[in-house]
């Protein structure tokens, strides 16, 4: 079910890796100085250094395509919040159902995986509807492609899931079967460190 290149035991990055990512990261931050008013650089890199496991997250994040990027801080618990901020759901982890429930229950031409446990794979969550919201605040996303979001387990329990996408100017929230998938629909992740 799981794609062996998705995860990895070893969740932390060589020297050069934490590198390259950090500047990845810094220059992201730089540009979009929309996302993430009053923050300081300096200061999210060194919680992320200081972190190995969340820098190996993050890592995942954008060999995916997610593009993440710090979108707030969190003063009560002094974490900093990154989303995947890519324009469209991230290259890498479309073609996903919702979970392993709904992966199981396809008797044929099952995906490679499902958005719940390759979140957790990558040591990441999938955003909520409410998260999602946020982020479109910060530009116009997923306006060719969906994302697949957190789930109510009353509508889960029931076979359904829920995803969002940006059309018409206006994020639209839909439902499918869980099981379903399809090449335009992936997952977007947040991860607080």
């Amino acid at each position: 079910m799981t794609n062996s290149n998705m995860i990895s035991d070893k969740k932390e990055l060589s020297p050069e890796q934490s590198e390259e990512l950090l500047r990845t990261l810094k220059a992201r931050f730089e540009k979009n100085v929309n996302c993430h008013k009053g923050l300081e650089w300096a200061k999210v890199q060194a919680k992320l250094e200081s972190n190995a496991e969340k820098l190996w997250s993050l890592n995942e994040m954008e060999r995916t395509g997610g593009q993440p990027d710090v979108v707030g801080h969190d003063k009560e618990t002094d974490e900093y919040i990154f989303y995947d901020c890519s324009a469209e759901s991230p290259k890498g982890r479309r073609s996903v159902c919702y979970d392993c429930e709904a992966w199981e229950s396809r008797k044929e031409n099952k995906p490679e995986n499902n958005a719940i446990d390759m979140a957790a794979s990558m040591g990441i969550e999938i955003l909520t509807e409410e998260q999602y919201r946020e982020l479109q605040k910060l530009g116009n996303f997923d306006t060719k492609t969906s994302s697949w979001v957190k789930t109510p387990a009353n509508i889960r329990k029931l076979g359904g899931a829920i995803f969002c996408d940006r059309r018409y100017d206006t994020v639209f929230v839909y439902h499918n079967g869980a099981e379903s998938y399809y090449t335009a629909r992936g997952f977007r992740g947040f991860l607080r460190v």
